[in-house]
This record gives C-alpha cells, structure tokens and sequence, in this order.
C-alpha cells in the first residue's frame, strides 16, 4: 500500500467492483482506450480475477478522505524481469479528470517501482490528442522519446474498419527521478 496527500494506493481487491463500475462504465472512459463500457457483471468478474493474482498489476486510487476507489494504475514488466522496464498507464473516473489524481498515484506508483522494485525503466505510451495523459506523464517526470504511427488499435468502427492511433513514447530512468 501506497500513501500520498490524498490517495490510498493500492492493490486491487474483489469488493472494489462497485466504484470500477462506476468510472468502467462511462462511454468517455473510452476515448483513448481499448474496449467498451463494462456491465457490473463484467466489472465484478474483472475485480475477482485481477485481485487474486499473486503479482500486483492492477493499483487502485482511493481517496483518504471516503474510501472512494476512483481510478486505477497499471503496471507491467514491459519486457523479461532482468531488463527490470516496467510499463505503466492509467484509467480514472471522469467525474475526476483534471483534479490532479492521476499524477499523484502514478508519481506514487513510479517512486515505489524505483525505490523498492529496483526498476530501471519505466515507459508508458500515450495517443498524442490526449493532452491530459501525456501532460500526467510530463509531471511524473518522465520525458517523450518518439512518436509511432498508427500503432496502436483503439477498436473497429461500427462497419468493422480499424480505428489506429498514433501513440508518443515515454520513458523516466531511475538515475532521472
């Protein structure tokens, strides 16, 4: 578990389902991300097999205030453990966009992967029309290495034609946190 001024970051639980409905379920969710809004079955089913992995990939942001579960951390080995590079993204409620929540939870999540995970690369990736994300990215520190061309598939459209977006490439070295 992970603290910051205003958030309990931490690992997926099961009973966590209920808020991820409610931030999982919205159609602007998926604006920049894969996928569609969730059922709260499916949100329930995703929570359940997510928490009772042994690794922790999945971080919930609670607020300390409530408890409130309002968005959730990613983070994966990007490529076999040795090479110790870890990609990291979020997803948060957009009844809290722009309140600053995504930055302290990734910061939190990036200085836990240097400090005690002995990280040596974390990347992230980004579309460059979500001005938000990378502006997250650009306060956790971390620097634009490139743009990749319609590289990465959001969905097919409604006639089955992919949708690719463009993505920029961020990457933060521990020497550089």
């Amino acid at each position: 578990m992970l603290e910051t001024e205003r958030l309990i970051v931490r690992p997926l639980r099961a009973s966590d389902y209920k808020d991820n409905y409610e931030y999982m379920s919205a159609p602007e969710t998926y604006r920049f991300e894969r996928g569609k809004p969730v059922s709260l079955e499916e949100a329930q089913k995703f929570c359940r097999e997510w928490s009772a992995k042994e690794t922790t990939n999945f971080w919930v942001a609670e607020l300390k205030a409530d408890g409130k579960v309002i968005g959730h951390v990613s983070f994966f080995p990007e490529r076999p453990l040795e090479f110790k590079t870890w990609n990291i993204g979020y997803i948060f409620s957009p009844a809290y966009y722009g309140q600053g929540y995504a930055t302290e939870s990734t910061r939190a999540v990036i200085k836990y992967a240097f400090s005690e995970l002995g990280a040596h690369r974390i990347v992230a990736n980004c579309s460059p029309d979500n001005i938000a994300s990378w502006k997250v990215l650009e306060k956790c520190g971390m620097r634009r290495e490139g743009t990749s061309k319609k590289d990465f598939l959001l969905r097919n459209d409604k006639n089955g034609k992919p949708i690719w977006l463009d993505s920029y490439s961020y990457a933060i070295l521990n020497e550089e946190f």
